[in-house]
């Protein structure tokens, strides 16, 4: 395949299904090669398959992103069988909401885990490689969540907060060695990041917000990272928030 991404090597999380797996489908159609990361192992190859019948290039790589023994070997593969990386797309995720009082805290590590920690290790690892290149670029997948509050999403709000803050501290951070960093923050799209949720009364309300509108599809967020990635090296966009257009929360 050709494309604004020829030559690049990008790692994608989550890239299992949904925004992942767009996003894996949409660099590779820009030419560059992907490397997948989830931890269901049937779907990964799944897409990996799809790429290369294509005329792409892909790897797919089993990796829990919350086990830094498993981030590492996802890196040094990566780094090893490519010779290098260009582009982290951190979007492994899941959203497990409902009231505070009573809550799951067994919910809240997993998405503390796996939305903050996990891309928290993905990025520690990668980093050493794209500051040895002097340049690369890194998408991190935060929320509509990351910039307001609602009951409801309270644990979620604190890791996509997180992903924020996080996000401008390392732009600032890595800026001067053309590292770029980049936070798309979507709001309803149409994925399964919702089948985690347990809370019968809030899971209720996220589905009638769902058909309250019509939502995005994971191919819009994709676009907009492909975007976010394409610009010349002078650019790099910050922030990106993309909501459906029905949506006003």
């Amino acid at each position: 395949m050709t494309g604004k991404l020829n030559s690049k090597v990008a790692i994608i999380t989550g890239a299992s299904s949904g925004i992942g797996e767009a996003t894996a489908l949409a660099l590779a159609a820009e030419g560059a090669t992907v490397v997948l990361a989830a931890r269901r192992g049937d779907r990964l190859n799944a897409v990996a398959k799809k790429i290369v019948t294509s005329g792409g290039t892909a790897l797919a790589i089993i990796t829990d992103v919350t086990d830094e023994t498993q981030v590492q070997n996802l890196v040094q593969k990566t780094k090893t069988e490519f010779g290098q990386i260009d582009i982290l797309v951190n979007n492994a995720g899941i959203a497990a909401v409902g009231a505070i009082a009573g809550g799951n805290t067994s919910d809240w590590k997993d998405m503390i885990n796996l939305n903050l920690l996990g891309l928290l290790y993905v990025t520690h690892a990668v980093l050493p490689i794209l500051k040895a290149q002097g340049a690369g670029h890194i998408v991190n997948i935060s929320s509509v969540g990351g910039r307001t509050a609602r009951v409801g999403i309270g644990v979620y709000n604190a890791t996509k907060w997180g992903v924020n803050g996080f996000s401008e501290s390392l732009r600032q951070e890595v800026c001067k060695e053309n590292i770029r960093v980049t936070v798309i923050e979507p709001g309803l799209v149409n994925t399964e990041i919702s089948d985690r949720i347990t809370d019968p009364v809030f899971k209720q309300q996220i589905e009638e917000r769902r058909l309250s509108v019509t939502p995005l599809e994971s191919e819009d967020i994709a676009a907009a990272i492909v975007y976010a990635l394409t610009q010349p090296p002078r650019v790099n966009v910050n922030e990106i928030l993309i909501r459906p257009t029905l949506q006003h929360w």
